[in-house]
């Protein structure tokens, strides 16, 4: 699919690829040598270009500083699409992204330009996060799970759907049907701002590598000035969340004190057990199904409880650092990390993974547990 477009002297070749295509590359290959552009725009992202031309990215990884920055979810999340993406590719003999790399080393080969124009993965996944609720946040992760077992019945219909979308609107369909900003996220912005970036490109011949999916609202966005530092903020956060995130604390500190004024010392102290035993355990459930250390799983339990009337700390950052300190990952580690996340054993088995799988289970636990405990406390008013 080639689209030629003018934007005042520019000429812009549009070509608009499927991701899991031998067809796209070949042709990619064939539009930039024959047109032999000033600059070749890509549909990738800086983090996104250094995992395919850094193979051995992966091991400078730090763990511990991931946990810190609060990045955990971001980097399973990543990671999970990058599985996604490489079994598809496996299944129809194509190499993840490989539209891509082509265009890249032709475009180079020929003395072009490369300029990336996608949107940082890490600010689209974090707009997302922001504004998914508690059960959107465990759907999501159901489903990129789920996910892996259904790459082995995919069907032809299915690789022609997957060709005219991104890779991460395939994955969100199911919630996207229940929560529509998610395309304006996914889809929208992503076009507004690979067509700002591209009309912005170096050169008055720019042959830009796309998918297919985007190519419609790149053409719509075209001749609109686009405002790209907005659409790479993540979005405030509502002064209502702020105000929740301290009043939740307070409110459940004086239920404790309401309870024991009202009820005496005994009703205080169930309410006091019921919030100590939901937080607790969910938080140590959480862990356990990550098949975290014994270490790990008991600072979960006993941190939750703490944690959850503390909005600067969450359970799973506690139990993260100790699963990271408990089984130190190793080089070996970071080394098979591209091999196993092609498996959802490989998650668990591989020690890097694992640690994000503790952090993010640890902290929904948490918050099921506090969502488990406030009802259960107020019912001994």
């Amino acid at each position: 699919m080639v689209h030629h477009l003018y934007h005042g002297k520019k000429e812009i070749i549009l070509v608009g690829t499927a991701h899991v295509s031998k067809e796209s590359t070949e042709l990619v290959t064939s539009i930039i040598e024959k047109e032999k552009p000033d600059t070749v725009c890509v549909e990738l992202c800086p983090s996104r270009y250094q995992s395919i031309r850094q193979k051995n990215k992966w091991q400078e990884t730090d763990i511990i500083k991931v946990i810190k920055e609060k990045k955990a979810f971001l980097l399973l999340t990543n990671l999970l699409l990058a599985s996604f993406q490489k079994r598809i590719a496996e299944k129809l003999d194509v190499k993840p992204g490989e539209e891509m790399i082509r265009a890249i080393e032709t475009g180079e080969a020929i003395g072009a330009e490369i300029h990336l124009a996608d949107r940082d993965i890490r600010i689209t996944l974090s707009r997302i996060w922001r504004i998914m609720g508690l059960w959107d946040k465990l759907k999501l992760i159901f489903q990129i799970f789920l996910s892996f077992g259904n790459i082995d019945d995919i069907h032809e219909e299915d690789i022609e759907r997957m060709k005219q979308e991104d890779i991460l609107q395939t994955l969100l369909a199911d919630i996207e049907k229940s929560l529509p900003i998610l395309k304006n996220i996914l889809i929208d912005e992503r076009d507004q701002y690979l067509s700002q970036k591209i009309k912005t490109a170096h050169g008055n011949k720019i042959v830009a590598v796309v998918g297919a999916g985007h190519v419609p609202g790149i053409k719509k966005y075209l001749n609109t000035d686009i405002d790209i530092e907005v659409l790479e903020k993540l979005p405030a956060k509502k002064k209502v969340t702020g105000f929740l995130k301290w009043i939740m604390p307070i409110g459940i500190l004086a239920l404790f004190i309401f309870g024991f004024f009202s009820g005496g010392s005994h009703s205080g102290g169930r309410m006091i057990t019921w919030w100590i035993i939901a937080n607790g355990v969910l938080a140590g459930l959480g862990a356990l199904i990550a098949l975290a250390h014994p270490l790990t799983i008991l600072s979960s339990i006993l941190a939750a409880p703490i944690t959850s009337l503390n909005p600067m700390i969450a359970a799973g950052w506690v139990s993260g650092l100790v699963e990271a300190f408990s089984r130190k990952p190793k080089v070996k580690d970071l080394e098979n990390l591209p091999a196993d996340i092609l498996s959802i054993k490989g998650f668990w088995k591989n020690k890097v993974t694992r640690i994000l799988l503790v952090v993010v289970f640890t902290n929904l636990g948490s918050s099921l547990g506090t969502m488990v405990a406030i009802p259960l406390m107020v019912k001994l008013l």
